[in-house]
């Protein structure tokens, strides 16, 4: 094992060492010579294919999904649930009178009105006390208090933690709220303690009031400043602090005395589309709009920022179940939110453009998740289909039926396939997330704009990076399509190459792009993982193994509670079957197997420089909690049939042709959530791709 550990982060994903599930030849063949050699179908959560759903019907309700929820009753969430929109009235009044009179009313008064609903008197009484304490700290310039938190208890339904943590950070700017769990903590805000540095108390707490409640329109002045160097300090630490949300102008005038005034204004940016104006009045962030996504030779990130960049959105406001192939054709359900179905129909003509294509728009409830959905079904054509080099046999019909016998009967291993890491010889994505994870920001900014071999325009655009630092001169060599590059970029080139900056710049880019990378490196060491369990016990269930139990259960069981490890006694019974056996992603909730597998995954861990991590990287609001995912998977619906090929075309005859040498095979068969064709068919061909 420390052999294999030792050259584990030497080698790319490469597939070729990973196990097979059977023991059959297989056979030779190449994939994805056209995106429509490769189409891809989502399946929704009712088994239905996207394609076929009709317009105007709705998304599933929430509880089809399977997610963890505190049961509550309906008078109690209706409690909660007003005490909330009471909480966020007053709040709302509170600002105004911020923003109109700059001059907070009675902080006790306020806080009654506010807390009383959802907080005891104790609780109240506490926060208060720690409020005044980290006041005091703050006014002795004092770091030692800055570590200290409170607990203001339980609020398992979000309604009440929304306004809890709204009520709190409007009557309390010194203190910042967080959730843990369900429970909701509070802290030292550092950042009010070093304005309040530059600025009075009175201001500090004016303007923290103003940032936090986000109000469209707003605007935040500064008492006037005669002192260019100390206004010059103010704005580069709200830049710094808040750049992304906010930004700050100075403006001079004359006061009564004649006198030149100059007054720091602070206001939220606005969000522009693609035109440069303010997005359109009809947005409201309670309208979801779902429909169908057609692309190719895309991948699904670059398709979303496409899309958001011809409708004036964010890509943040787009949500999918899974990221579908690049060199493919295929369908999957996409929502987008604050944008009505009439106004994604207008777009539908400048979308073609670019390979997109939309269907079945209609309005819906809610947005979508990852994982939600039931699988894909897929239709592939193999091309050059013969025998392998040194296979001896002349019988390609019976080499291609034993396969699928094989694949139908006993699965395949469920690796992460090659498009989980990307495609690049020079770099892949998992090296990226690992330094992520190590919070080497500067390293995984280099390993981003790592070029591959080749003199293509976005290969020529990272070399010219890499050599000279120049963000501008990359930005104009970069193509306009390399949309997450050109992002990055322009946050480097306003903050530097700095650690700093270059979180910045991972900031960036959407949540989902961010966290892509650190899946992909927690995915290579599932993959490495299970081919060291099926080579260390091969397809038995052995004592420490995890299984999934009790699958068919509701939504109120928790993952955790489903997993569980095989004792001494169930192995010799043979209780469990080789398709219940899990094994983790890397992560802060996940349990590990109690074999020779669970010390494989901590000395792979600490061989990365991992022994330590807690899979949180805070700075770039990434949180790793990890899940677990089934060894063996099995194909549904597996019908392989050759194609009859005459002068370039293609006819299909699946009754009287039987299959010959570089035949064409045509292929489909659905797939669970998360299993990759491409791992199928590696299993099925004894091809790696």
């Amino acid at each position: 094992m420390r052999l294999l550990l030792n050259t584990m982060e030497e080698i790319a994903p490469d597939f070729s060492f990973l196990s097979y599930m059977s023991d059959h030849i297989g056979f030779y063949g190449t994939i994805k010579n056209s995106p429509a050699d490769f189409v891809v179908t989502e399946i929704d959560v009712t088994g239905q294919l996207v394609t076929e759903v009709n317009e105007g019907l709705q998304t599933l309700p929430s509880n089809e999904r399977n997610f963890k929820k505190a049961k509550l009753s309906p008078k109690i969430k209706d409690s909660l649930a007003g005490a909330a929109r009471d909480i966020c009235e007053a709040v709302v009044e509170k600002v105004d009178n911020v923003f109109e009179a700059q001059d907070l009313p009675d902080r006790e008064a306020d806080q009654y009105n506010l807390f009383n609903t959802l907080l005891s008197l104790d609780v109240q009484e506490s926060l208060n006390n720690f409020a005044c304490s980290v006041r005091s700290a703050f006014e002795c310039k004092a770091s030692g208090g800055a570590q200290c938190e409170l607990s203001l208890g339980q609020f398992p339904d979000k309604n009440a933690r929304a306004g809890v943590h709204s009520a709190v950070r409007q009557t309390f700017p010194i203190l910042l709220t967080f959730t843990r769990s369900s429970e909701i903590l509070v802290k030292p805000n550092l950042d009010y303690q070093e304005l309040s540095l530059l600025t009075s108390e009175e201001e500090a707490d004016k303007f923290f009031t103003f940032l936090d409640a986000k109000v469209e329109n707003s605007r935040f002045t500064f008492q006037p400043d005669v002192c260019k160097e100390h206004r010059t300090s103010v704005h580069h630490f709200i830049s710094k602090k808040f750049g992304k949300l906010v930004e700050t102008k100075s403006f001079s005038e004359k006061d009564t005395d004649g006198l030149q005034k100059v007054c720091i204004t602070v206001r939220f940016r606005e969000r522009k589309g693609s035109s440069g104006k303010r997005q359109r009045s009809e947005e409201n962030p309670d309208i979801f709009t779902a429909f169908t996504l057609e692309k190719e030779n895309l991948e699904t990130l670059e398709a979303i920022s496409y899309l958001a960049s011809s409708i004036g959105v964010l890509p943040s406001d787009f949500s999918y179940a899974g990221i579908k192939d690049k060199k493919a054709i295929t369908y999957q359900s996409v929502v987008v939110k604050k944008v009505t179905p009439e106004r994604l129909r207008g777009v539908e003509g400048l979308l073609e453009k670019k390979g997109l294509k939309i269907y079945n728009i209609h309005p819906t409830c809610q947005h979508l998740h990852l994982g939600q959905l039931n699988g894909n079904h897929f239709s592939i054509v193999v091309r050059d289909v013969r025998c392998h080099t040194g296979d001896t046999s002349e019988d390609l019909e019976k080499r291609v039926h034993e396969a699928v016998r094989n694949v139908k009967n006993r699965g395949f291993i469920n690796y992460y396939g090659p498009q989980r890491f990307g495609k690049g010889q020079n770099i892949q994505s998992h090296k990226i997330g690992l330094a992520l994870l190590k919070g080497e920001m500067t390293q995984a900014i280099k390993l981003f704009f790592t070029p591959e071999e080749g003199d293509d325009p976005v290969n020529k655009a990272k070399l010219y990076f890499l050599q000279t630092g120049d963000m501008k001169g990359t930005i104009s060599l970069m193509p306009a399509y390399k949309v997450r590059e050109r992002m990055v970029l322009r946050a480097l080139n306003r903050y530097g190459m700095s650690d700093e900056g270059c979180e910045r710049g991972w900031l960036s880019i959407p949540h989902s792009m961010r966290i892509f990378y650190i899946h992909a490196y927690c995915s290579k060491i599932w993959n490495d993982a299970t081919s060291y369990r099926i080579s260390t016990y091969g397809s038995k269930v052995v004592e420490g193994d995890l299984v999934l139990i009790n699958q068919d259960t509701n939504e109120t069981t928790s993952l955790s509670d489903r997993v569980h490890i095989v004792t001494v006694s169930e192995e010799k019974e043979e209780i469990y079957s080789m398709h219940q056996v899990v094994l983790p992603m890397p992560g802060h909730s996940i349990r590990y197997p109690t074999n020779q597998v669970g010390e494989w995954y901590r000395e792979a861990l600490a061989t990365a420089g991992l022994h330590s991590c807690k899979f949180r990287v805070g700075s770039l609001q990434m949180n790793i909690p990890g899940c677990y995912r089934h060894i063996i998977k099995y194909p549904y619906n597996l019908i392989c049939e050759p194609i009859i090929e005459t002068d370039a075309q293609s006819q299909e005859n699946y009754s009287e042709h039987s299959i010959s040498k570089n035949a064409t095979l045509k292929m489909s068969f659905k797939l669970d959530a998360s299993c990759y064709a491409t791992v199928c068919l590696r299993e099925m061909m004894k091809c790696n791709f």
